[in-house]
């Protein structure tokens, strides 16, 4: 007769090895997936070729293990490998690169995941990673085809004459190299040292650069353009000779006649300095009327034809429209009215303003003139060869030539600037 210890010894036994059972097919059978209790959740991987991958394979997340290989199925255009992450591994972020690599040159195969980001969405259970965002290495029976047609390419003369020249090169030669060496260290520590300094230098060398690429056309049209010049430079060769052979003569008469004009020119350079100041705050009226004035004198030229003059009128009373706004105080006089004429309205203007599209006249709409210039102030010549500080103290020296201590002359004033006087009779 069974006891009742032996039936609890019986039953406890039975209990652990369900619980062992269990435990086992869970974890080592993956009999956990038919009831819901798996530990991790798959995600589909397109590859173009296993790449030496098999089931069971590792699968690393920065190169830390976070799971294994599930099945690997045929597709139409490759293989798809079911990678089975536990549930305990960190989020991964779906925008994942799956790189196939190797423990070794001889070592298995694993596929490593790669992040683009380190922001959401994350892979999840049902995620694919599709075939342009993998990488399999190169098969190995390429590699070792390549190298041996690499091998036989190679001339085994040629491959001896240049064996035997590097051992040539570098026998006796031991000191110098070690030399060598110990510079190239002595360089690499002082590169070192340097490094910020040339990691700038490469930033900014690639601004540069890229810089130049932009420009690229320009460099070329600029090149372009340097040579036409040097032809034709190179054309003018007899030309060129010529001038500079009459060069200095011309330069010796230039010369003389600036001695002539002494210190008169430089009189007449002051003087014009007011009109200078006076045309540079009016550019756009004078550069409105160079770009009029040559249409008018040409419209005007045909205008005369055989000793007579040929005019025609174009009344355009709209095209603007008058203005009206600013000539409501004028009171109106009929043209039959023989009475006393009213008083003129001087305060009559147009006051349209110039962007209202109408016919704006006066001299409130004509080009402003910027502030006026103060106006020249007569000054005082040095006389005899006094020291500028000494002219200044007569008088405000004149500009340019007028200043230097060669320029005579006693008189002040407008008389003074007609008729200097200049040292000594030529």
């Amino acid at each position: 007769m069974i006891t009742l210890a032996v039936r609890l010894k019986n039953l406890a036994f039975l209990l652990i090895a369900v619980l062992v059972l269990g435990f086992v097919g869970i974890r080592y059978a993956d009999l956990g997936r038919f009831v819901g209790v798996a530990d991790y959740y798959t995600v589909d991987v397109r590859l173009p070729s296993t790449g030496g991958l098999f089931t069971h394979s590792d699968v690393t997340y920065r190169g830390v293990s976070v799971g294994r290989v599930g099945p690997i199925d045929l597709t139409g255009d490759g293989v798809v490998a079911e990678l089975r992450i536990k549930k305990s591994a960190p989020h991964i972020p779906a925008d994942t690169r799956a790189v196939v690599a190797g423990l070794s040159a001889v070592g298995e195969q694993y596929i490593d995941l790669r992040p683009q980001s380190d922001t959401g969405p994350y892979l999840a259970d049902g995620s694919r990673i599709e075939q342009q965002d993998t990488q399999v290495p190169a098969p190995v029976t390429d590699v070792l085809t390549s190298v041996d047609d690499l091998t036989r390419s190679v001339p085994l003369d040629d491959l001896r004459t240049v064996v035997e020249e590097l051992g040539r090169t570098f026998e006796g030669h031991g000191d110098d190299l070690q030399v060598l060496l110990d510079n190239g260290s002595a360089f690499v520590q002082a590169a070192d040292r340097s490094l910020p300094s040339t990691i700038r230098l490469i930033t900014d060398g690639e601004t540069v650069l890229r810089t130049q690429a932009e420009e690229s056309r320009a460099v070329r049209d600029f090149a372009t353009g340097a040579r036409e010049l040097t032809r034709s430079l190179k054309g003018s060769d007899a030309d060129l000779r010529r001038l500079l052979t009459v060069t200095p003569d011309a330069a010796t008469q230039i010369s003389g006649v600036l001695r002539d004009l002494d210190p008169s020119l430089g009189v007449v350079l002051a003087n014009l300095l007011t009109t200078s100041e006076i045309a540079v705050t009016r550019q756009h009226g004078i550069e409105e009327l160079l770009v009029k004035y040559p249409a008018a004198v040409a419209a005007g030229a045909t205008a005369v034809d055989g000793g007579k003059v040929h005019i025609g009128m174009a009344v355009t009373f709209f095209k603007p429209l008058p203005c009206t706004a600013g000539y409501g105080g004028t009171r109106y006089r009929n043209g039959l009215d023989l009475g006393t004429a009213p008083a003129l309205n001087t305060e009559a203007s147009c006051t349209a303003p110039a962007a209202s599209g109408v016919n704006v006249r006066g001299s409130a709409n004509a080009p402003g003139g910027g502030a006026v210039p103060d106006p020249a102030k007569p000054g005082s010549l040095p006389s005899g060869s006094g020291s500028s500080a000494a002219a200044a103290s007569a008088g405000t020296p004149l500009p340019g030539a007028l200043a230097l201590p060669n320029a005579t002359g006693g008189g002040t004033g407008l008389a003074g600037l007609l008729a200097p006087a200049t040292e000594g009779a030529r």
